[in-house]
């Protein structure tokens, strides 16, 4: 994933990142890419990466943004997809779809806590009902596709950048 956006990523651009756990290499393989803007966490909490890209794209529209927004947090502030809809932002959204509040998982680890039953294993797995961002955001009046590799990624990246308006692509990643 970080290498497509990397490759793909266009000049100008003011790149939101809430990829938290999934963002692995985002930095290292967006460093070569034409200048552009990088907006990310202050740290503490999770959520604002939707209405973080909303902000840029009202402060700047006439430059892309491209929202990289992990799914547990997205459940936070899902309804900004409505407002990108509504102003007709030029917004790309790609989640990062791992099926679960991985941070949070990882932050139970840290402090000793990830072994405390079935019960709190569940809190953090977005499964039971799955999650489906291609309908949410369609559902909001955002046009959205799912990528499960890297080259459908690429495609649809290519795509959702050359049309203006908001996108999203739910990028399907192995757990």
């Amino acid at each position: 994933m970080a290498a497509v956006i990397g490759a793909l990523l266009p000049e100008r651009a003011i790149v939101v990142d809430e990829a938290l756990t999934s963002g692995v290499g985002l930095m290292e393989l967006t460093s070569g890419a034409p200048l552009h803007d990088w907006l990310s966490l202050t740290g503490g909490a999770i959520g604002d990466g939707l209405p973080m890209a909303l902000g840029a794209a009202v402060a700047c529209p006439d430059r892309p943004v491209i929202g990289i927004q992990a799914d547990g947090s997205a459940m936070y502030t899902i309804s900004a997809l409505w407002s990108y809809a509504r102003e007709q932002l030029d917004i790309t959204t790609i989640v990062c779809d791992n099926g679960s509040y991985a941070i949070l998982q990882h932050e139970l680890e840290r402090v000793g806590a990830a072994s405390d039953g079935q019960r709190a294993g569940q809190l953090l797995d977005l499964g039971g009902p799955g999650l489906d961002f291609v309908a949410l955001a369609t559902g909001m009046g955002v046009p959205a596709t799912r990528a499960t590799t890297a080259e459908e990624l690429a495609d649809q990246l290519r795509r959702a950048l050359a049309a203006p308006g908001p996108h999203l692509i739910d990028a399907v990643l192995r757990r």
